[in-house]
């Protein structure tokens, strides 16, 4: 038979039975809609991480009191406060590599301003902070050492907490209490808008580490003690030496002897980063597994149809061999409707599949994200599958005895 007959006589072999060429098709259909679904979202989490994590400041370190114990049993990270400014002093002075140290600490409070009142994130930092976590001014100016070391009461705002409270009127030089105490207004942040775990960065005031400390968390935080100190590198390629350094350069000033726990921890981006990539491709992976083994299914659903077709065909088969048809021939066509039916479900699946991803992303407020490699792994599978699960039935009617056949009713 020529090759064009053999399309022919596979594709009329399909549409004699729609009904039965669908349901055969459906479980194709199902499986890659799955795999396609399952790996974007996967990658949606992925990014979505990725972006929380890159939204904190690039080159940077996080340094924060490490988990107390009370006798065996382990407290919440931060109970008991052991960095302070101090510490932050020391380590701008002797480490290399760092352009910014900047030591805060952070708290809610409820804000007043002109009769409008609004709560917020209050974080108390110093002028460094800016560069630290990759921020900048869109109004006003930041304030400066001078007014940080003298702990005045001034305030930069983020674009969420100057519309809450001021709506479409400039804030600059006006004065909005915070947690009780009065504040003025000198600048304002750029926007940032949300961060990718959902959190919106324009609602915060920035204020005076000393000020902050004392008027606002004073309660929590005593003395001269920091919640947390960022460390933003020169290079990425400083994050691991720097981190290293000012590690050892903590140890030594909390006088904490070789082999027992810091009292801190530091962490630096890149790591987090790499761990938390690590960790969503192999969540992706699982998941795209999980969902392949619906393709196993759709395929073993291919094999049953296609050796009933081949028993309900037995006449048709030992007719085309009378005329002249090669076993080849009969193996050819089975093997081309087998393939042809998983390469339409995987066509059928695939669209599925992104139409769905779009509209999980929309719901769930995710990034979109489907891989360039979805559609050539759906329909190579898809072919992979009909060829694999086909070749049994096929072989099976080229196999038959033409005489056998034409006998059979």
């Amino acid at each position: 038979m020529k090759r064009m007959d053999l399309v022919r006589s596979a594709a009329g072999a399909i549409i004699a039975h729609p009904m039965r060429s669908a349901l055969t098709s459906l479980g194709v259909v199902i499986g890659v809609a799955a795999v396609v679904i399952m790996t974007s979202i996967g990658l949606g989490a992925q990014q979505r991480v990725m972006g929380a994590i890159s939204g904190l400041g690039s080159n940077l370190i996080i340094i924060s009191p490490s988990a107390s114990r009370s006798g065996f049993v382990a407290q919440a990270a931060g109970t008991d406060i052991s960095i302070t400014g101090a510490d932050a002093e020391a380590l701008a002075k002797q480490l290399d590599g760092v352009v910014a140290v900047a030591p805060s600490v952070r708290g809610q409070a409820q804000l007043a301003a002109e009769g409008t009142n609004w709560n917020s994130r209050i974080e108390g930092v110093t002028p460094d902070y800016l560069i630290a976590r990759d921020l900048s001014i869109g109004q006003g100016r930041m304030f400066d050492d001078r007014e940080a070391r003298q702990g005045r009461t001034v305030a930069v705002i983020g674009t969420t907490v100057a519309r809450e409270l001021f709506g479409e009127a400039d804030p600059l030089g006006k004065r909005i209490r915070v947690g009780g105490s009065p504040f003025q207004v000198v600048g304002v942040l750029t926007p940032k808008g949300q961060s990718g775990f959902g959190q919106d960065q324009d609602d915060i005031v920035l204020g005076p580490l000393g000020a902050v400390r004392s008027r606002v968390v004073g309660r929590r935080v005593k003395g001269d003690a920091v919640q947390t100190i960022y460390l933003k590198t020169a290079s990425e390629k400083d994050l691991d030496r720097v981190q290293e350094d000012a590690t050892n350069l903590l140890r030594e000033r909390h006088r904490i002897r070789e082999g027992q726990d810091d009292d801190f921890q530091a962490q630096n981006m890149a790591s987090i980063l790499k761990a938390s990539e690590a960790a969503t491709q192999t969540f992706t992976i699982l998941l795209a597994a999980v969902a392949a083994v619906s393709l196993v299914v759709g395929g073993v659903g291919i094999m049953n149809i296609m050796l009933v077709a081949v028993t309900e065909r037995t006449r048709e088969i030992g007719l085309r061999m009378a005329v002249g048809a090669k076993r080849a021939d009969i193996l050819a066509q089975f093997a081309l409707e087998s393939v042809a039916l998983s390469l339409a479900g995987g066509v059928i699946g695939l669209l599925i599949g992104v139409i769905g991803t779009v509209i999980l992303a929309k719901l769930a407020g995710w990034p979109i994200a489907i891989a360039s490699w979805a559609a050539p792994l759906a329909l190579g599978f898809s072919v992979l599958v009909g060829l694999v699960f086909g070749a049994y039935p096929s072989w099976r009617a080229a196999q038959l005895d033409p005489i056998e056949a034409l006998r059979r009713e």
